[in-house]
């Protein structure tokens, strides 16, 4: 019998074998379901994996893939479920699905050895979480205006953990302002026209909006706090980076994290806002490569 499926207006498509036949990158068979991935550079290469945010799937990190792979790295890249050309699992959208799901992910991929791990905002709610479990299967750790010190959910966004109340919000509010929400963490508004065309595509398949409500219901970005001193009192080299225009998770928490991370590096990027890697790569890439070749 099938599930009813709240009624989006946009959501058109089903992501299927017939669809993903279609779709550019590889994709793996996990206990969640499918996930899109790329896997590029050196076979030798150390292994460095980047993990995305909130809403923004794989391509935010166009900038970073190439650059981390020219350095030498072996560079892996992925869909959240839910976001992306992953699987739309009706299931909780927890910090265990996403750890499990990366942990299933480097199984399946044969990864043995310890790995780099760059997160973006919830994305660092993500990594963090999989070093506080699986401290002995990191090499080292960047954090991209990490998510999880204070709410970083606006009045709209708390609505919506509401049962009904968010799915009707999220009908109403359409496809359209939502992805003017998305593109307002952009400082750089001339990085906005492509932000948007890559972001689009993903919303026409049914499961998105679910996947983002069901997300906020279940306090991913809640206060992490506590995972990052776990981190702090660890041996793992980390680095913190940070826009200064940054308004969804405040340029000023960065004092939070380093009392939390002592051992953090911190390199604030000027003119950039919440997604500092995409506007300012020129500056970023540099300060990732050196961090990852230090030894």
């Amino acid at each position: 019998m099938r599930r009813f499926e709240f009624p989006f207006p946009g959501e058109c498509k089903t992501l299927d074998a017939r669809a993903r036949a279609d779709l550019p990158g590889q994709f793996m068979r996990l206990s969640g379901g499918y996930t899109h991935y790329e896997l590029e550079g050196s076979p030798s290469g150390q292994l460095v994996v980047l993990v995305h945010g909130f809403s923004v799937p794989q391509f935010i990190w166009d900038q970073t893939f190439p650059a981390l792979t020219a350095a030498g790295y072996r560079v892996l890249r992925y869909d959240l479920f839910g976001r992306g050309w992953s699987d739309r699992p009706r299931l909780h959208y927890d910090a265990e699905l996403f750890d499990r799901q990366l942990t299933d992910l480097l199984t399946a991929l044969h990864v043995s050895q310890p790995v780099d791990l760059v997160g973006l905002s919830m994305g660092g709610v993500v990594v963090a979480n999989f070093v506080s479990r699986h401290p002995q299967r990191v090499r080292r750790l960047a954090l991209i205006d990490p998510a999880g010190i204070g709410s970083p959910l606006s009045g709209a966004m708390r609505l919506a953990t509401l049962p009904l109340v968010g799915e009707v919000l999220f009908s109403l509010i359409g496809c359209g302002r939502l992805l003017a929400d998305m593109a307002a963490k952009l400082f750089d508004r001339r990085s906005v026209e492509a932000f948007s065309e890559a972001y689009r595509p993903q919303m026409a398949y049914r499961g998105f909006k679910r996947a983002l409500l069901s997300t906020l219901r279940h306090d991913v970005m809640r206060d992490a706090l506590d995972t990052y001193r776990r981190i702090g009192a660890l041996s793992i080299p980390v680095l913190l980076l940070w826009g200064t225009e940054d308004h969804t998770v405040p340029f000023e928490r960065h004092h939070i994290l380093q009392e939390a991370i002592p051992q953090a590096a911190f390199r604030p990027i000027e003119g950039a806002g919440h997604i500092p890697h995409y506007e300012q790569p020129g500056v970023v890439n540099p300060l990732l490569v050196d961090f990852l070749r230090n030894d």
